[in-house]
Order: C-alpha cells, then structure tokens, then sequence
C-alpha cells in the first residue's frame, strides 16, 4: 500500500537569497560557538582539580566494572519487562472493554505520577507492610509462604520499582504509535481477508514502529540513567560503586567524573544503535520530487 503527501518547498533560487542573507550572522555565531567550545575544553584539561591521573587509574578498576554490569543488566531486565507489560497496558487501554480500559489507565496514571525514587524505596520496605508473602487460593488456604526480606532484595526491588514506572510510560509510547497508524490501514488490509493478528503484525506493528522507536529510545537512555537512583537502597551499580571507592580515598570529583564518562560512553553506544534501527526500519520511504518542484514523500508500507 502507498501514501503520497506533498510537502511545499521554496524555489531555489529564494532559498540562495536567503542562504546569502544569513551568511554574516552565521559566521559571528560559528565564531561565538568554537570560543566558548575552546574555553570549555582548555578549562576541563588544565585545572589540575580534575586530578585526570586519578580519573585513568580508576577508569577500569575491578568495581567500577562490575558497577557496569549491574547498571546495564538492570537497564536490559527491566527495559524487557516493560516492553511485554507496556504493550499490554496499551492494548487493555485501546480496548474494547470498559473495564480493563479504565484498569489500565488507572495504572498508567498511578505510576507515572510517583517518583522512582518513592517507588525504589517502597518496594525496598515492603516488608514493614507485608512481612511475609505467600501462594494460595484467595481468601483460602495458603499452599507457600515467604518471608519478604527474601524475596525483596535490593536487587528485585530495583527491578520491580523500575520496571513499573517504565511500564507507564512505554505503554503511552505504543499507544501514540498504534494511534498513528491511519484506520484506513485496517480497512484496506481487512478487505484483502487478513486476521487481525495478520493485519497488527503484518500492517499496523511495522508503521508503529517508526513512530515508537525515537521515544523509545529516549525511554531507554533515561531508564540508563535511572538506575543511578538505586544507589539509596544500597545496590552496587555505577554510581554506588565509585562512592565506595571515594567513600575510602576522598578522591570525589574524579570518580564522579568516571561514572559520568562511562554514562556518556554507554549512552552514546545506545544513541548509534537507536539510528541504525530508525534508518533501518524508514528505508522504504523515498524522497522525490514531482515536476512542479514539490518535494514528495511517497510511503511504502510492509
């Protein structure tokens, strides 16, 4: 199926015009930028402050690595949760039933109005309001029961307070991009005698996703950045690695300055792979342009 939309453009030789008019200007602020780009970089490399010598000899230490590990294997757990349960979320809210449609949005209004950090906190603590969990029938018998200090570590409170203040946001994420999709989609897709598992996958799923993945990438760097919070109930990521470490030495500024460059060196990685996805998944659209001097957008769905 094809979509054609024509996007006004203005005549050459206007745009030279304008190009030439903003010429000077453009040149003061390439030259305002590259000395303030200089003073920035001359600053951060000759205040000996910075202690860079520190910074490399604790850039790869054994801690701050494993403080890598369990920021990015939190990150990648509770981003996967929060996929599954967002895109349920989205469809019980884009659903026909009154009630599960009401639920959802219930959730989502919950959970992304409570900061994280309330979030990790209670979950840490749920012991004080349940101190032991159990497995049974409802108002029945109890067939397993658990203390929770057990089962709720710092570790699976991280988990669960991450991944339910994820699940909200990404299930508005999936929401927007399904809504997206033109109804006229679904008609056309029906009438060729598609299943409506057929016409999601096939037809609604892939032009989503062009509209999901920018957000979702966002979503996923600032899930990154979250797990830094995870720090307060004494979880051993990035961030509560290196203040282990000053914690000893006093050495602060340096190793925050290693966290925050491994925070940038990850982000970027996630930045590179978030662009090879969205190219890969807009290269059935083409650009042309029609004899009228219009620019055309012609879009080839899957």
């Amino acid at each position: 199926m094809t979509k054609v939309s024509n996007v006004d453009a203005l005549p050459e030789p206007t745009v030279l015009r304008r190009a030439k008019r903003r010429r000077p200007g453009l040149l003061v602020a390439n030259a305002i930028v590259l000395v303030l780009a200089a003073m920035a970089v001359t600053t951060i490399f000759t205040n000996p402050r910075f202690e860079w010598h520190t910074v490399a000899k604790y850039f790869f230490e054994i801690r701050v690595l494993k403080g890598i590990g369990v920021s990015i294997g939190m990150t990648a757990v509770t981003m996967a949760i929060s996929l599954v349960t967002g895109t349920l979320v989205a469809l019980m809210r884009m659903g026909d039933s009154r009630l599960m449609s009401t639920v959802a949005a219930a959730f989502i209004w919950v959970f992304r109005s409570i900061p994280m950090l309330v979030q990790l906190l209670f979950w840490y603590n749920l012991a004080a309001l349940f101190p032991t969990l159990s497995l049974g029938i409802p108002w029945g018998p109890r067939f397993l029961t658990f203390d929770s200090n057990d089962v709720i570590g710092p570790l699976t409170a991280a988990i669960i307070g991450l991944a339910l203040h994820e699940t909200a946001y990404i299930a508005e994420l999936i929401r927007s991009g399904l809504l997206a999709v033109p109804d006229g989609q679904h008609q056309a897709a029906s009438a060729l005698g598609l299943t409506p598992t057929q016409i999601f996958f096939r037809i609604t799923l892939p032009q989503a996703l062009r509209v999901i993945v920018p957000p979702m990438g966002n979503e996923l760097i600032s899930l990154l950045k979250a797990t830094s919070l995870v720090s307060v109930i004494t979880l051993a990521d990035l961030l509560y690695s290196v203040q282990l470490i000053y914690a000893k030495n006093f050495q602060t500024v340096p190793l925050l300055i290693v966290a925050a460059i491994w925070y940038m060196i990850i982000t970027g990685v996630i930045t590179l792979l978030q662009q090879r996805l969205e190219r890969r998944l807009g290269r059935h659209t083409l650009i042309s342009t029609d004899k009228a001097g219009k620019a055309k957008r012609i879009e080839h769905s899957v």
